[in-house]
């Protein structure tokens, strides 16, 4: 037998592979598999050079032994040598060892995989360990090697049936967890489940292997995919779309990633990709390897190429790891413009849950924006269904589930704004609908935009297009106005125009309002509306999501009067004393004061702009308004 004393730097490295990642322990796991698993292959490729044997049967087994509270991880690998024990596990193992604790104890960000730990991370959870290795090369004698935390260790011939390796680990008391069979296996399933060689536990297989993304997309059916994104994530339903990656130039790269359907606030920070190497999970937080705001998709991102013994600010700076970014970024644009291309009806099918994808990267990265410019399509609004019929045999539109979707480009097209800036847009229907069925009753177009991510995505586009501007279809009068309109004057001179402005001005007794009277130019327009000019608006919605609060009604604002409506007309006739109300004929009305407020009230409404309390003042302020009504006609 003989005994010596592993020859490191560090006396008191075994503490410290103990404690360094102590947080991460049960990672020994899956370093003791790997290991296996590689000296299973190192077996196969010395068969292939006729070295040795190769094994009929390669498999890693897992044995628990309660009463001796041992747990021991057993291969039919390549195996070891006495010279190949003392190389590999008194010098290799823990030099790399000790280089890799002083970096870690260094560092004050965490390692993204911790690999590299190897053989020595049994030491955080065993206080002695055992090797019983038999090579596959030479004579074909065993040893033994055993150390019990401590840098002394023995090393003895001893005896082993077949060729390859047990680790056998006395696991310290507190570690008591890693003998119960469920624990086992819910770290296999974790971290080894898609390694190609069997992992048996109680003569179980307790790993999946063959894992879809390292086969080639032609030997895939949609079911396989989906079937990897069920067991990956449970209970979630079913993608939307997913790219399979596959590259071997000029990186090793392989995976499939899912667009989720998202039934609430994505995850911008964390992500749920999980980050393989060579089939072995690292981690599922990967934000230094994808841009942020590809985090919120799943699935699988397998590569040798990332280096995971560095800490995570390395990643973020290393130059082969911002080229795979950039490579999974170029392959989801791509998919999306096949997508639009061969497939739009179900493209737009799915634009709602994939957009902010979309336009969040198109406003981090100048690169993605360029590749996805052509696929950003918008809801819009036409009224006209001949002109419905001619754009959809055009394919400038897109038809699904009763809703028109266009590209910015089209939309320019179709509404011969080529050499003008104008896109009319819309942002709540409801809300917007009184402007919205004056513009469509006028034959104009209008996109539907997100209230929240377009808020910041339409300056967006206006900062890097010169020839677009957009502009809510509440923003302005020009587009509501009824050019034909005559206007009158009375006998002073003054017009109906004026005279009313003049009266609701006085009722409201508001200098941040300005009232305006106009002829709309749809008929049913309601008596009174609130234009938003564009960039006041922005400037109020953009204070607000910096608040994170609802935007609310500008104080700045324009109440657009519109003198058609028979209420306006009404009101018009108690201010030019064509009805005498208790022989006063004064613009100071009581009567028209009510009505005058009545209207803005009901302006502010249709928006949102009243609050609780106000909408209660309303009620009341109404029911007076009818009682003086009903008593003027008596």
């Amino acid at each position: 037998m003989e005994k010596g004393e592993i020859r490191i730097n560090t006396e008191n490295i075994f503490p410290i592979i103990k404690k360094a990642v102590y947080s991460d322990h049960e990672i020994f796991l899956r370093e003791l598999v790997s290991n296996a698993v590689d000296a299973i292959s190192k077996r196969r490729m010395a068969s292939m050079a006729g070295d040795c044997e190769n094994s009929d049967e390669p498999q890693v087994k897992i044995t628990i032994d309660r009463e001796n509270n041992i747990l021991k991880i057993s291969d039919n690998g390549i195996g070891m040598n006495d010279e190949e024990i003392k190389k590999y596990i008194n010098q290799v193992a823990f030099s790399s060892a000790e280089e890799f604790l002083t970096k870690y104890k260094k560092e004050n960000d965490e390692f993204i995989g911790h690999f590299g730990l190897g053989f020595y991370s049994s030491f955080m959870v065993a206080e002695k360990v055992d090797i019983l290795t038999k090579s596959a090369i030479g004579d074909n004698k065993a040893f033994n090697w055993s150390c019990d935390g401590s840098p002394k260790f023995t090393l003895e011939e001893s005896e082993r049936d077949s060729v390859g390796t047990d680790v056998i680990l006395h696991l310290m008391d507190e570690e008591k967890e890693f003998i119960e069979p469920e624990r086992i296996k819910s770290l296999i399933k974790k971290y080894c489940d898609f390694m190609p060689i069997d992992v048996l536990l109680e003569g179980e297989t307790i790993n999946k292997k063959n894992p879809p993304w390292r086969k080639q997309p032609t030997e895939l059916k949609d079911k396989d995919y989906i079937e990897l994104y069920k067991y990956l994530y449970p209970f979630q339903g079913d993608p939307l779309l997913w790219i399979h990656l596959n590259t071997d130039y000029p990186y090793d790269i392989q995976g499939i990633l899912y667009f989720p359907k998202l039934s609430g606030r994505a995850d911008w920070e964390k992500g749920e990709i999980k980050l393989f190497c060579n089939q072995v999970f690292v981690s599922d937080s990967i934000k230094e390897i994808v841009p942020k705001y590809l985090l919120p998709l799943r699935g699988v991102i397998d590569s040798t190429d990332i280096p995971l013994n560095v800490s995570r600010s390395a990643l973020q700076t290393d130059r082969k790891v911002r080229s795979i970014s950039s490579f999974i970024s170029k392959k989801i644009a791509n998919k999306l413009k096949d997508l639009l291309k061969n497939s739009p009806e179900f493209y737009t099918e799915i634009w709602d849950s994939i957009s902010a994808f979309i336009k969040i990267g198109a406003i981090e990265d100048e690169k993605f924006a360029d590749l996805v410019e052509n696929s950003i399509i918008f809801e819009t609004i036409i009224n006209s269904e001949q002109d419905i019929k001619k754009y959809l045999d055009d394919k400038s539109l897109i038809k699904s589930n009763d809703k028109l979707y266009t590209t910015l480009s089209n939309y320019k097209e179709r509404n011969n704004i080529i050499d003008s800036k104008k896109i009319i847009y819309c942002s709540d229907v409801i809300g917007q609908s009184s402007a919205l069925n004056i513009c469509l009753s006028d034959n104009k177009e209008v996109i539907k935009s997100d209230p929240l991510i377009d808020a910041q995505f339409l300056p967006w586009i206006e900062s890097k297009k010169e020839n677009y501007q957009f502009q809510r279809v509440d923003s302005e009068i020009n587009e509501l106005e009824d050019k034909d309109s005559k206007e009158l004057v009375d006998k002073d001179g003054k017009s109906n125009n004026q005279n009313l402005k003049d009266v609701i001005s006085n009722a409201l007794k508001n200098e941040k309002v300005t009232v305006k009277v106009q002829s709309l130019t749809n008929k049913n327009a309601p008596p009174a509306m609130i234009l938003l000019p564009e960039q006041m608006r922005r400037i109020n919605d953009m204070g607000a999501y910096m608040e994170q609060k609802m935007p609310g009604l500008p104080e700045y604002h324009v109440l657009l009067i519109n003198k058609e409506h028979p209420l306006i007309s009404g009101l018009n006739k108690i201010t030019s004393n064509r009805i005498i109300i208790d022989e006063k004929e004064s613009v100071e009305n009581p009567l028209a004061t009510k009505i005058a407020n009545h209207v803005y009230d009901m302006a502010k409404l249709s928006v949102g702009g009243l609050d609780q309390e106000q909408i209660i003042n309303l009620q009341n302020n109404n029911a007076d308004l009818i009682s003086d009504l009903l008593k003027s006609s008596t």
